[in-house]
């Protein structure tokens, strides 16, 4: 399947995974039309079969330092249009959230605002040791409005991430994983290989179904109590028998040989 170009986003494919580089110097700021390209970008990897995996990072010095400050001037005094931004960006942040492929945020500068909300939507972040992040927005005269004050305590607890808010401080990519913000911080010049050696062993080493059906599985039991993650745990557990993946992994398993999945 083609992959469409976009102005904003920059696209690569290598080895099943799709890399997408924030394209909007200086600071890649989520813009109106980056938003919206990367909301394209997605729709279009879904229905490609060449693509298992997907790398999200910025261009240049940034990763994305947040929106486009200047476009809320269009909006003082606005109600209607301040929702509006927020509608639409949460729209595309529950559209990653909810990826069936996983979408990792390669975090490689100033991760503020906005583009803190786009990287805590992925399924994980790695990022270089002197990455920045933070929540600036109370500067403004604003809180967080693209899920950061509901996100943020789901991964760094709710006191934590309250002072992160409240504050406007930044951190770096080593207190971020301390924190449980990210996955991992690594040296900068380490992070593409770090990367891409976990979106690989994803995208070419596990069957597409299972890797589906484990991030419909997580998400759903996010949002729901224990019983009812269960019972989604165990419905996506149970449509897996019928796939012929499934049958080559456990027979390859058997033979003590790598498994060959189709996606069948």
């Amino acid at each position: 399947m083609t992959i469409k170009q976009f102005d904003k986003i920059k696209i690569e494919v290598r080895n099943s995974v799709a890399y997408l580089e924030i394209s909007n110097p200086k600071a890649n700021t989520l813009s109106t039309k980056t938003l919206a390209d990367l909301s394209d970008v997605m729709d279009n990897l879904k229905y490609s079969s060449d693509v298992k995996a997907i790398v999200v990072t910025g261009e240049g010095k940034f990763f994305a330092a947040g929106a486009d400050i200047q476009e809320f001037t269009d909006a003082f005094g606005d109600e209607i249009k301040g929702r509006e931004m927020a509608v639409n960006a949460n729209i595309l942040f529950n559209k990653i959230e909810k990826f069936d492929k996983p979408v990792i945020a390669a975090v490689n500068g100033p991760c503020l605002g906005g583009g803190l909300e786009l990287a805590m939507a992925c399924h994980m972040q790695i990022a270089s040791d002197d990455a920045l992040f933070g929540m600036p927005e109370l500067k403004l005269g604003l809180i967080p409005g693209y899920g950061g004050t509901q996100r943020l305590p789901g991964l760094i607890g709710k006191a934590k991430a309250t002072e992160l808010i409240l504050t406007s401080k930044f951190i770096k990519g080593q207190e971020a994983e301390k924190i449980g913000l990210v996955n991992q911080s690594v040296p900068a010049e380490e992070l593409l290989s770090t990367v891409t050696s976990i979106a690989e062993s994803v995208a070419n080493y596990k069957s597409p179904l299972a890797v589906s059906a484990a991030l419909t599985a997580i998400n759903n039991g996010v949002d729901s109590n224990f019983e009812e993650g269960l019972r989604f745990e165990t419905e996506e557990w149970s449509k897996l028998f019928s796939t012929k993946d499934m049958e080559e992994g456990v027979t390859a398993f058997i033979e003590k040989r790598d498994p060959i999945f189709t996606g069948e």
